[in-house]
């Protein structure tokens, strides 16, 4: 946009989206890899496979499809706030610590995945958010 400034915002939701990238690249290469070494028939069912699968193999996966969950709430809030004009340095603080605590709780799930660990995480990473959404509660409301 030549004759309008992005909003700060857009930078922490693009960057998400690049880490579920990398999430889902590194869930692949572990599942090609466990996959390969099993003999998979195509009659196999989603809890067979899982089964199977070691659990280092599935938190990546689990992972990827915690991904696509809460962080579209965060997508659709930080766009509210972006086109609301309410990008200022609380909002883009908001914003980029949950998008760091997202990339801590995969790189917890995905190596340790201490159920706790995560837990805690997940909480402060949902504090941030429902801040988050207040915010622009006030703002449209």
């Amino acid at each position: 946009m030549a004759s309008q400034e992005l909003s700060g915002l857009l930078a922490p939701i693009v960057t998400l989206v690049v880490w579920t990238f990398v999430i889902e690249v590194w869930m692949y290469k572990t599942r090609i890899a466990a996959f390969s070494k099993m003999e998979i028939k195509n009659t196999i069912t989603k809890s067979e496979l899982d089964a199977r699968t070691p659990p280092s193999v599935r938190w990546k996966a689990d992972n990827f499809n915690h991904l696509m969950e809460q962080p579209t709430q965060f997508y659709a809030i930080a766009l509210v706030l972006a086109l609301a004009g309410s990008d200022g340095p609380v909002d883009r603080f908001l914003a980029w610590s949950y998008v760091a605590i997202r990339i801590v709780h995969s790189l917890v799930h995905c190596t340790t995945n201490v159920i706790m660990r995560r837990f805690s995480i997940f909480v402060l990473s949902s504090v941030i958010l429902a801040v988050m959404t207040g915010r622009a509660a006030i703002l449209v409301f």
